[in-house]
């Protein structure tokens, strides 16, 4: 009689583990309805002639709105983020980065460094968020990776960490053309990795900047570059964070904006419309709605400033 009570006890245990899993990713992740998939309860909008996005506020498990989040696209200069927040948390942004020349070839957009000129890495990750230069993306990706596949690797290493389970990266800048095809994403993996980068005070400082300043450390030449978010100077909420653009990725756009006690993040892959008005339509419309419960989402308290601090508005 003993060891028949055995398994039923086991199976009363598996069943209770198995509950507190359930309730844990109900609670504590947002719910994508899956490729195929639009949902437009939460708000009254009309229908986007977008490929793939997501509305959702920051740290909360109600999506706002979603549409084919699980579906693989290229996602050009959003590919930013991931590359800029391996190198903040390197620890090393006050080094300095001696431009390489494959770093110089690369198509526009640049900054347009020169080879053997020397940049700190906090003014190359300012360059590749604000400007999206592409020879600041491969500059970073060479200095801390040692080439742009050794990189990659750490991207994709990235990825599986946070769970980008249907993201693969080829290179730090988003091309996804000739050698760098299979490069690619879904808007629900790049609102995971915005929702963990957004966790660091050195990202949303620099996400948010509409003009930089960056000096080349022998000559003193300086490099002023503005940013190619123009929902940073139309929209009063906003607070960045990148915009993007090929041809095969169409226009993409990672966008964010704070009111009261509201901060909603918002994703655009392959968007055939003007993204910056719907952006602002789409940001009032959520302001508008009351807020949702509380539950947590991903990672919220790393911050890996290395000896860098902020003072007032200045990194330094």
């Amino acid at each position: 009689m003993k060891r028949s009570a055995e398994p039923g006890r086991r199976t009363g245990v598996s069943w209770a583990v198995a509950w507190c899993a359930v309730l844990l990713m109900v609670f504590c992740f947002p719910v994508f309805s899956g490729a195929g998939q639009l949902r437009q309860d939460a708000l009254d909008t009309r229908p986007l002639d977008i490929s793939s996005y997501i509305l959702k506020d920051v740290g909360r498990a109600e999506v706002l709105l979603e549409k084919d989040v699980a579906k693989r696209h290229e996602p050009a200069s959003l590919t930013k983020i991931m590359t800029c927040i391996l190198a903040i948390e390197s620890a090393r942004l006050n080094e300095y980065v001696t431009i390489p020349l494959e770093a110089t070839r690369v198509e526009p957009t640049k900054a347009g460094f020169l080879p053997g000129e020397k940049i700190r890495l906090l003014d190359l990750v300012k360059a590749a968020m604000v400007k999206s230069s592409n020879d600041a993306a491969f500059a970073i990706a060479i200095h801390l990776g040692g080439s742009v596949q050794g990189f990659s690797a750490m991207m994709n290493a990235k990825a599986v960490e946070l769970g980008m389970s249907r993201s693969h990266f080829t290179n730090p800048a988003g091309f996804d053309r000739l050698q760098y095809v299979g490069h690619y994403s879904t808007a629900g993996d790049m609102l995971r990795l915005t929702e963990y980068a957004i966790g660091n005070e050195i990202f949303n400082y620099i996400a948010g900047l509409d003009e930089v300043t960056i000096a080349e450390k022998r000559s003193g030449k300086t490099y002023t570059l503005r940013t190619s978010n123009k929902l940073l100077r139309r929209y009063p909420y906003a607070v960045g964070i990148k915009t993007g653009y090929t041809f095969r990725a169409g226009k993409c756009l990672i966008a964010r904006a704070k009111k009261d006690d509201r901060d909603i993040v918002l994703v655009m892959l392959n968007a055939h419309l003007d993204r910056w008005s719907v952006a602002e339509e789409l940001f009032e419309k959520a302001f508008s709605r009351q807020g949702p419960g509380k539950a947590a989402f991903g990672p919220r308290n790393h911050d890996f400033r290395a000896s860098l601090i902020l003072k007032g508005n200045e990194l330094q």
